[in-house]
């Protein structure tokens, strides 16, 4: 869990500090590129970089756990298409004035935006539920042309402050609100469903205190807060991705229908088969290296059931 620097002793945050310059400095020289080369590049990169720092290997086991039948051949092009986007995704997010103007006016298509202009002429609260695919940021960016409405947005704090500093500055270049994920990122986030606003809230990550639900046919502890909020403030509650086209620029912004308002869990597991169902008509492009499927307090994966 990130703290602040005044919890973290002198040699953290010289570690910190350090890595730091580094990163920022890979940033800067990327940031002389001109804009598709850059992008290219550091997905190239983060690609060369992969077995490295063990993102192959995660990428492998989650796949052998959740899909034990894939071909080999296609396990390798996801072990080298998903650090390719994420390497695409972080120069994106570090190049918000190109990535803005490229973004702006992505295609928006599927058949959620009905609710969702329906949501916004009537001043109605909408939450807009995506996940590591693609990159998210191009859904807010294109939405908030598309409406001319601000998108709130959840996020969580990097663990290294300095460089957490950066990441935050580039986020609000994309938009304000932005809302910390704890206590008072929460009360600004529904201070702002309460007024009718619409926040895009990534979901796709192990909670801990979540409940155990499925997905990819595995048990994964998953947080059914936002369903909870969407009952409690009668928002819509509406699937999103960012699907990077071809060219590895591009996306398209696809909403679905929205999420039926029944009860907590099952609505939350209808966005837990939804995105799976998104993922696998795009399997390089979710982030299969986080640890989605973990035990927590009894729930979840068992450790002797991971491979």
């Amino acid at each position: 869990m990130p703290v602040e620097k005044s919890e973290l002793s002198r040699f953290e945050l010289g570690k910190y500090y350090v890595a730091n310059l580094f990163l920022q400095g890979v940033i800067r020289v990327m940031r002389m590129l001109p804009y598709e080369p850059r992008i290219a590049t550091m997905g190239a990169i983060v690609r060369f970089l992969a077995p490295v720092v063990g993102f192959r290997k995660r990428v492998r086991r989650n796949l052998k756990l959740t899909c034990p039948d894939l071909p080999e051949a296609e396990v390798r092009q996801i072990c080298r298409d998903v650090p390719d986007n994420a390497g695409r995704a972080i120069m994106e997010h570090f190049s918000p004035e190109d990535f803005i103007e490229r973004q702006s006016e992505a295609k928006i298509s599927g058949p959620g935006i009905a609710a969702f202009d329906a949501a916004v002429a009537e001043g109605r609260p909408v939450m807009m539920i995506t996940a590591h695919f693609g990159h998210y940021l191009a859904a807010r960016i294109a939405l908030q042309t598309y409406s001319g409405q601000p998108i709130g947005c959840l996020y969580r704090r990097m663990a290294n402050p300095y460089f957490n500093d950066a990441y935050v500055e580039a986020f609000y270049k994309t938009g304000a609100p932005m809302f910390e994920q704890g206590r008072r990122g929460m009360v600004e986030m529904v201070r702002s469903l309460k007024k009718g606003g619409i926040i895009a809230i990534v979901s796709d990550l192990h909670a801990m205190g979540g409940e155990e639900l499925m997905f990819f046919g595995k048990p994964a502890v998953t947080s059914v807060l936002n369903a909870e909020l969407a009952i409690k403030y009668n928002a819509e509650l509406i699937p999103c991705y960012a699907v990077r086209q071809p060219n590895g620029i591009d996306f398209e912004i696809v909403l679905h229908e929205p999420v039926p308002h029944t009860d907590p869990k099952t609505m939350t597991q209808f966005t837990n088969d939804d995105l799976e169902k998104m993922v696998r008509q795009h399997m390089g492009q979710w982030f299969w290296i986080h640890r989605r499927w973990k035990h927590w307090n009894g729930l979840g994966i068992k450790p002797e059931e991971m491979p």
